[in-house]
């Protein structure tokens, strides 16, 4: 993200975005089997976790550039949107976290009954 921010003057919203499209494929697949322990096969997990992802992203990263650039408002915009990135960096860890343990891999009453 960063790389593609400074390296190749992406805007912000590209450099971010290509940044969580990689990392949200590698991300589904760790979090499924390893961080999450989930079996279950369907489409409809897929697609929640794509609505988790793009909401997370839109809710950290829209907030993060306009608060940290009224934070920062004398410094340059490259600051600015190096530091609403890193902000929005985690202010997304901790969303699509919640996100994904709370509904997308969320055990079923029937699947925690069992354990």
């Amino acid at each position: 993200m960063f790389v593609g921010y400074n390296a190749f003057h992406f805007s912000y919203w590209v450099s971010s975005a290509s940044n969580y499209i990689i990392g949200s494929i590698v991300s589904y697949f760790l979090n499924k089997y390893f961080t999450f322990q989930n079996k279950e096969k369907s489409a409809k997990q897929i697609v929640m976790f794509v609505v988790n992802i793009t909401i997370c992203y839109l809710l950290a990263y829209g907030l993060a550039k306009p608060v940290v650039s009224w934070i920062l408002n004398g410094q340059s915009k490259t600051v600015q949107d190096n530091l609403s990135m890193l902000v929005g960096m985690g202010a997304f860890v901790v969303f699509n976290y919640l996100g994904q343990r709370l509904f997308v891999f969320k055990k079923s009453d029937e699947g925690a009954r069992n354990e």
